[in-house]
């Protein structure tokens, strides 16, 4: 890592830190996950009866935690296996490495300051991030970058057709783990979710707007665009369709 990586670096954890602490008090303030105040049904009741204290958070809370922590890990890992396959690699990683091309900063610290921007663009569209958005921020090009550390690039076609297969797999059951904990949702998927809500457009006209204009950009940056780019729009969306039915199907439900 250079000198700049570095110090942008020790620069992000800090800012990570503080907006994961931000996130942290505001769930605890709405009930949500994590150390909580009694139930809400307490407000009408004496003051010494409603300040039983901070409860520690339950057994499904916990759980609910660790499947979310686990699958955004699981997600970086999916991502760095693609891209050592170096068949072409979604659209968001494209523009990663385009950007990570152009500072010379590492492809993780990139993906998660993507993440990061993409956070300043909820505001106008009034999306409310939750816990799992700001640990996809963090987590997700941290695991990615540490995979990519001690694997070396497949050597072959037939070596990297499977370690490209192997990656959408994977990230597909990672998306079904961590969408199964419901702690919110990704940045990339925020901002989709927002143009839909906020302007009307339909989900899928979302999606391509945003995520063809990352794969632009990230194109026109040197990010690697090839069969694998379009093996991965075109597979990943069934793929993660059947893992969230498997894995998630409460999500399917909800409102």
């Amino acid at each position: 890592m250079t000198a700049d990586a570095a110090l942008l670096t020790t620069l992000l954890v800090p800012v990570g830190l503080v907006l994961l602490g931000a996130g942290l008090v505001r769930e605890v303030a709405r009930d949500g996950y994590g150390v909580r105040p009694g139930p809400r049904s307490h407000l009408g009741l004496a003051a010494d009866e409603a300040g039983a204290g901070l409860a520690l958070p339950d057994r499904r809370a916990a759980l609910r935690g660790g499947r979310l922590v686990a699958g955004l890990l699981l997600y970086g890992a999916a991502i760095a296996l693609i891209v050592r396959a170096h068949l072409g690699v979604g659209p968001w990683d494209v523009l990663a490495q385009g950007l990570a091309a152009l500072t010379r900063l590492p492809f993780g610290v990139v993906t998660n300051g993507i993440g990061a921007l993409l956070l300043l663009a909820w505001w106008p569209l009034r999306q409310r991030p939750g816990i799992g958005t700001l640990l996809n921020v963090l987590l997700v090009g941290t695991a990615a970058q540490a995979v990519l550390d001690v694997l070396a690039p497949a050597e072959g076609l037939v070596p990297r057709v499977a370690l490209l297969a192997a990656g959408m797999v994977l990230l597909a059951i990672a998306t079904g783990v961590y969408v199964g904990a419901g702690l919110g949702a990704g940045p990339r998927d925020g901002l989709m979710l927002g143009l839909h809500r906020r302007l009307g457009w339909p989900v899928w006209l979302a999606r391509a707007a945003v995520e063809g204009s990352a794969l632009l950009a990230g194109w026109l940056l040197g990010g690697n665009v090839g069969v694998g780019t379009v093996v991965f729009a075109a597979g990943i969306g069934p793929l993660c369709g059947l893992t969230i039915r498997l894995l998630a199907p409460a999500q399917l439900h909800r409102p």
